[in-house]
């Protein structure tokens, strides 16, 4: 089903006999795979890549947002992000009781001359990025077969 993406979708095309996929959003070509380990051929970002990738983009671009329209000193932000599991008993802060829960650990280096308040907001408004609350919401996905 190789088609023209309408405004607000994103498309993605695969052959069936490997993980390679062809991601179409807007103008934009973007390539996801799985690496060789895994039976792909590391001609692109994993999908857990590109989750990492939204949330760490999504959290720079608030940040750096919010301490522009302060005024504040903020000359650059750095995110590194990872994905793991863990089991559920071993999760102290989890609510749900399944076997395993996803964690993302995601550390945010602020450069500028900030105070400790500046920095501190900061972080709540990381905190508030829009694909941190989608991650962090109840989402539902509904799937139709075309």
């Amino acid at each position: 089903m190789t088609t023209t993406p309408q405004e607000g979708w994103v498309v993605v095309d695969g052959d069936a006999g490997g993980f390679a996929q062809q991601i179409t959003a807007g103008p934009h070509r973007l390539v996801a795979d799985e690496p060789a380990s895994a039976g792909g051929t590391e001609t692109g970002a994993t999908p857990y890549d590109l989750l990492l990738a939204a949330l760490g983009t999504c959290t720079s671009m608030t940040v750096a947002m919010y301490a522009r329209r302060k005024q504040w000193p903020l000359q650059h932000v750095s995110v590194r992000l990872r994905h793991s599991r863990v089991h559920a008993q071993d999760c102290a802060t989890c609510e749900s009781t399944e076997a395993r829960v996803s964690l993302i650990e995601r550390e945010i280096e602020l450069q500028g001359t900030l105070d400790a308040d500046q920095r501190a907001r900061l972080l709540d408004i990381a905190n508030k990025c829009p694909v941190h609350r989608t991650l962090t919401a109840v989402t539902t996905i509904t799937t139709t077969l075309v």
